[in-house]
C-alpha cells in the first residue's frame, strides 16, 4: 500500500500546463506516481479531492520569520495560507551572526522593530540565542521540528554589526572589515544559507539611524557577492528605493548577476513619482534574462497594504495630541472617549506634529471591509466620500476608525495603485521576467497583513476580480510554485511529478475565502500581530505528512531546515 493516496483531484501541477485529474501516490516525502482518476493503488492514508483543486505547496520567498522561527513551530500565519517552504532573511536584517551576551543582540532586535515592526518584547522573550555563527544559527533553526520548511538568507546588517562593532553604521567600511564581511558571507552559504539581503532603502530605518549597510559603498556588496558567487550557490536580494532607469545601485546590481552567475533578485513596484518606470525595469530584466543574466524583479500580487485602525501602529490621528494623552487606554475606553462630542471637536481642530503625509493620502485610503476589497474604486476612498458627504475628511476618517468598536481597518496602499486598480500590478505579476513574493510573512505586525497573499493569488486573480483581467489558475499557481522555487534552487519542489518532493495543497477552491485582518495578541510577552484567517484548505501536506486539515493543525511536524 501506499503511504497516501490523493483520488480524483484536479491538478494544477506547477508547470503551468492545463489542469488534469488523477491520483496522486505519495511514500514518504515523495509523489511516486500520478495515475488516471480512481485508478491508483489503496493507500494507508487516502483522501477524496474530488471537486478539488490540488497545487504543490506555496513557496513564499519573502518573509521576515527570522526570530519567530526559534519559538514557533507552526509558523503562522503563512502556514494557515498554504505555503510549506519559506525563505526569510529579507530586506538585510536578521539575528545572525550575533556575539553572545553582548549589545549587539539587542542592536538586531531594535532593528527587526524598527523595520519590520515586530514587537521588540517578543523577540526579546521569543528568541534563546543558542548560536553566535551563521553556521551555528542553521544549527539552532535545524534542530526544531516545525509544519513547514525553512530556509535563511545571511543579512548585510547583521553581518556588518559582528565585524564592525559601534562603526556598523558607518559608511565605509576597512579594507578588512569588506574581506571579513565576504568570507562570514561564504562561509554562511556553505553552512546552506540560501542567499544574502541587503537593504537599500531611507524608509528602513531604527533610532540608531539608517540600517547598517544602507549607504555603503557598492563595492561592498559587490565584494560580498563576488565572494558568494564563488561557492556557486546562493541569491543575492536586495531592496531600493527606486528600481528604475533612475535607481542608483542598478549598475552593480548588474554586474553582480552578470559577473557572480548568481541570480539577484529586488523589489519592484509602481511608484507615484514614476508610474511608468516600473516598465523600464521589466524590459530591462527580460532583456538580460535572454542574455542569461539572473536579474529578477520581484513583485507583489497586490500593493502592501498598511492597516491604519485604532490597534494598528499608525492611523491618521495617532499623533494629534488629543490622542496621544489617551492612547495607552483599553480599546474599549478610547472608543468612547472618541464619541464624546467635546472630544471629537478638540481632535478634529488639531493638526498631527510631524505627520506623515501617508496619514493624510485621504484618495488612498478605504475601508477594508469583511471579505476584505484590495481593490477598491476611488470613489470608495474617504477622499471621495467626503467630497459626496460635503465633509472633511478627517470626519470621515474618525468615523470610520470607530466602527465595529474600534475594530475597523482602512486599506491604505503604499504603491501600485496610482490609477486605483491593479492593472500595473496584473502586468507586473504577468511579466516573463518577474517573480512573485513581498508577503513579509512575520513582519510588520502592527501595520500589514500580506502573508495571506499566497491564497490571494487564487481569489482574486483567478476566481473573483470584477475590475479587469483574471489571470489563468495555471498561471498564477506556477507563480508561488515553480518559479519561486526554481529561483532559489529548490528544483526538489514547486511541481506536482514524480520523485518530487510531496508538499501539496488541496483546495476547496469555489468556497476559498480570505476573512478580514484582526488583531491578536499572542507573541511571547503578549506582542499584537495582525493575521487573516482562511477557510477552504481542506488539507496543506509538507513532505508526505498531512500538516493540516480544514484550517486545523494535525500536530505533523516535517517541516526542515532547507540549505542550499
Amino acid at each position: 500500500m501506499a503511504d497516501l493516496v490523493i483520488r480524483n483531484a484536479s491538478i494544477v501541477d506547477g508547470t503551468g500546463a492545463p489542469a488534469y485529474g488523477g491520483d496522486i501516490v505519495i511514500d514518504g516525502d515523495t509523489i511516486t506516481s500520478i495515475e488516471a482518476p480512481g485508478t491508483a493503488q489503496a493507500g494507508t492514508r487516502e483522501i477524496d479531492a474530488a471537486g478539488k483543486l490540488v497545487a504543490p505547496g506555496w513557496v513564499d520567498i519573502h518573509t521576515h520569520y527570522d526570530g519567530q522561527v526559534t519559538w514557533d513551530p507552526e509558523v503562522t500565519p503563512s502556514s494557515w495560507h498554504g505555503a510549506t517552504t519559506v525563505v526569510m532573511g529579507n530586506c538585510g536584517v536578521g539575528f545572525a551572526p550575533a556575539r553572545r551576551g553582548t549589545e549587539e543582540q539587542a542592536l538586531l532586535i531594535e532593528l527587526m522593530e524598527s523595520v519590520e515592526d515586530i514587537p521588540g518584547t517578543a523577540l526579546h522573550e521569543g528568541i534563546d540565542w543558542q548560536w553566535e555563527s551563521f553556521p551555528e544559527y542553521m544549527d539552532a533553526l535545524d534542530s526544531m521540528p516545525r509544519v513547514l520548511d525553512i530556509a535563511a538568507q545571511v543579512p548585510h546588517a547583521a553581518l556588518r554589526a559582528y565585524v564592525m562593532g559601534d562603526r556598523a553604521h558607518d559608511d565605509d567600511a576597512t579594507t578588512e572589515d569588506v574581506a571579513m564581511m565576504a568570507k562570514l558571507s561564504a562561509e554562511a552559504i556553505e553552512s546552506g544559507a540560501v542567499g544574502f539581503s541587503t537593504s537599500r532603502t531611507v524608509l528602513h530605518r531604527s533610532k540608531y539611524g539608517l540600517v547598517p549597510g544602507t549607504t555603503a559603498p557598492g563595492e561592498e556588496v559587490v565584494a560580498i557577492s563576488e565572494a558568494i558567487g564563488k561557492t556557486g550557490k546562493g541569491v543575492i536580494q536586495i531592496i531600493s528605493d527606486r528600481s528604475g532607469h533612475d535607481c542608483p545601485e542598478r549598475d552593480w546590481m548588474v554586474d553582480i548577476a552578470r559577473n557572480t552567475g548568481r541570480p539577484v533578485t529586488f523589489l519592484t513596484a509602481q511608484t507615484p513619482f514614476a508610474p511608468e518606470g516600473y516598465r523600464d525595469v521589466l524590459a530591462h530584466a527580460q532583456a538580460l534574462q535572454e542574455e542569461g543574466v539572473q536579474f529578477v524583479p520581484q513583485v507583489g500580487n497586490r500593493p502592501t497594504g498598511m492597516l491604519f485602525g485604532l490597534q494598528s501602529s499608525f492611523h491618521p490621528f495617532i499623533t494629534h495630541p488629543t490622542y496621544r494623552a489617551m492612547r495607552d487606554l483599553p480599546l474599549d475606553e478610547r472608543v468612547a472617549e472618541l464619541r464624546k462630542p467635546e472630544v471629537r471637536e478638540a481632535l478634529l481642530s488639531e493638526e498631527g506634529k510631524a505627520m506623515s503625509p501617508l496619514m493624510s493620502r485621504w484618495d488612498h485610503m478605504f475601508q477594508l471591509g469583511d471579505p476584505p476589497d484590495y481593490e477598491p474604486p476611488r470613489e470608495a476612498s474617504v477622499a471621495a466620500t467626503a467630497e459626496r458627504e460635503g465633509r472633511r475628511p478627517e470626519e470621515v476618517a474618525l468615523d470610520w476608525l470607530l466602527e465595529r468598536e474600534g475594530k475597523a481597518l482602512f486599506f491604505a496602499p503604499l504603491a501600485s495603485y496610482v490609477d486605483h486598480n491593479f492593472d500595473a500590478i496584473r502586468e507586473m505579476v504577468s511579466h516573463p521576467s518577474t517573480v512573485l513574493g513581498l508577503s513579509d510573512g512575520g513582519a510588520h505586525c502592527g501595520l500589514i497583513c500580506d502573508a495571506s497573499m499566497t491564497t490571494f493569488n487564487l481569489t482574486h486573480w483567478a476566481r473573483d476580480r470584477k475590475r479587469g483581467e483574471k489571470l489563468p489558475i495555471e498561471f498564477v499557481v506556477q507563480q508561488q510554485t515553480q518559479r519561486t522555487a526554481n529561483l532559489y534552487g529548490f528544483t526538489d519542489r514547486g511541481e506536482i511529478k514524480p520523485g518530487k518532493r510531496a508538499d501539496l495543497n488541496v483546495i476547496d477552491f469555489d468556497n476559498l475565502q480570505i476573512h478580514a485582518p484582526e488583531m491578536i495578541f499572542d507573541l511571547p510577552a503578549g506582542g499584537r500581530r495582525l493575521v487573516q484567517y482562511v477557510d477552504g484548505y481542506t488539507a496543506t501536506i509538507c513532505a508526505g505528512q498531512v500538516t493540516f486539515e480544514n484550517g486545523q493543525p494535525t500536530g505533523a511536524r516535517p517541516g526542515r531546515l532547507v540549505r542550499a
